[in-house]
């Protein structure tokens, strides 16, 4: 088995120390095998899961030939007299549901509502708006040039055509899938099973909500942050708890993740002076490929594998993130290299977040050579161009800068100082967060 280790070398780039943010989004992403295991469920129970097969149309949408709006349906061949104005005969009347019976002449029409079924013999729809009631109340005139053949008709599998692709395997289920899906008469779909995720933080420091402080502690706010994140994406969260700075702890806290979860997210405990210890650890029963990025914030971060025995290879596997301990670093870090290998591990087709060009309002102090993710607050002026603020002091432990924020300010490894209304790269939180 190809160990991470060789892998990662393989990567343009391959630092351990400092890794740039694209090379360590590419060693994560090869990495991402998706889960096997696939669930039938009912349609009400699908939303945000994601598809395990294609789903084919077992029907032609729409089923038959409809009117698209409210009118009148004829033969547009009944145009091709050379009149400048054409009168129809009302032969009855069609509404959704309701089809009119009987076939109709070259001189007739039948009024028809949104939806209703085309008569035999019609192939046109003229609106209501354009025609004229005249003394007789059984017919109608309209200019001869008011629709062109086949307007404001819609076809049988205009939509979606039977034995065709309605949605593809790896998409997440949306709202507006459930609709689809239900008007094909589909009642249950095959999901990929979720994701087991499990996290813990890591610290003598850290106390749990609802338990005292005593002098030096604070409360562990990462794993609510983690919780919600994971929630976001539908996967099954497992919380550990606080693990405290003991190797023995940390070793059954790891192994018995492994044994539970697909993936294992701790926060805590990589950070210099510690990385070596976690690095150690991890070699008697998994292995490294990183335990450190070019980026701000977020340098300190572990990605490996570890396994529930007590060697590599013994028990089960699961795929490793070490995040570090400051609560921004841990959200940014999760929504640049995590978010996206656990969209891939769910079975998903991850789109790549949507970036938007902006005027920076103010200078950005920024160093070449790592990748920075700051916070800021994006808006619009009156010309629908895009500008951009930072959010203050952007210190990785300042978490009030993320609920403050509305987007992040992305800052490339290559990119230096900001000038005042420079364009830079945002992503919105809005959709991601």
């Amino acid at each position: 088995m190809t160990t991470q280790n060789e892998f990662s070398r393989c990567v343009a780039q391959y630092d351990p120390h400092a890794l740039p943010v694209s090379a360590a989004q590419a060693i994560v992403r090869e990495w991402a095998a998706p889960v096997a295991a696939v669930e039938r469920v009912a349609l009400r129970d699908a939303l945000d899961r994601v598809l395990a097969a294609d789903v084919m149309s077992p029907i032609d949408v729409p089923s038959h030939d409809n009117s698209a709006m409210d009118g009148y349906a004829f033969n547009h061949a009944a145009l091709t007299n050379g009149a400048p104005a054409v009168e129809l005969t009302i032969a009855g009347k069609a509404f959704a549901g309701h089809p009119f019976v009987g076939r109709v002449g070259a001189a007739q029409c039948v009024r028809v509502m949104t939806g209703a079924s085309m008569p035999d013999g019609c192939d046109t729809v003229v609106p209501q708006e354009v025609v004229e009631r005249g003394a007789d109340p059984a017919s109608i005139t309209f200019s001869a040039d008011a629709v062109g053949q086949g307007a404001n008709c819609r076809l049988a599998g205009e939509d979606l055509a039977r034995g065709h692709a309605a949605l593809r395997a790896g998409r997440v289920i949306r709202a507006s899938d459930l609709g689809l899906l239900a008007s094909l008469g589909i009642g249950e779909v095959n999901v990929r099973r979720r994701l087991r995720v499990a996290f813990f933080s890591t610290g003598d420091e850290l106390r749990s909500v609802g338990e005292p402080l005593d002098p030096g502690s604070v409360y562990d706010s990462n794993r609510y942050t983690l919780f919600a994140m994971l929630r976001r994406l539908n996967l099954d969260a497992l919380d550990l708890g606080v693990i405290r700075d003991e190797p023995a702890a940390l070793e059954s806290a790891l192994r018995s993740a492994a044994a539970n979860a697909d993936v294992v997210l701790t926060s805590g405990g990589v950070s210099v002076g510690e990385a070596d210890f976690t690095r150690q650890l991890l070699q008697t029963f998994g292995d490294v490929a990183f335990w450190s990025l070019a980026m701000r914030p977020g340098r300190p971060l572990a990605f490996g594998r570890v396994w529930s025995g007590d060697r590599p290879g013994a028990g089960r596997p699961a795929l490793f993130f070490g995040l570090p301990g400051n609560p921004v670093a841990v959200m940014v870090t999760f929504y640049q290299i995590v978010r996206e290998v656990l969209l891939l591990m769910s079975g998903a087709t991850p789109q790549p977040l949507p970036v938007i060009r902006a005027a920076s309002r103010q200078p950005i102090a920024k160093r070449a050579g790592r990748t920075e993710f700051q916070r800021g607050i994006a808006g619009q002026d009156a010309k629908g161009d895009w500008h951009v603020t930072p959010t203050g002091s952007q210190g990785s432990g300042v978490l009030s800068s993320m609920s403050e924020a509305n987007c992040f300010i992305a800052l490339g490894h290559d990119e230096g100082e900001i000038a005042e209304g420079e364009r830079v790269s945002i992503m919105l939180f809005d959709g991601l967060i």
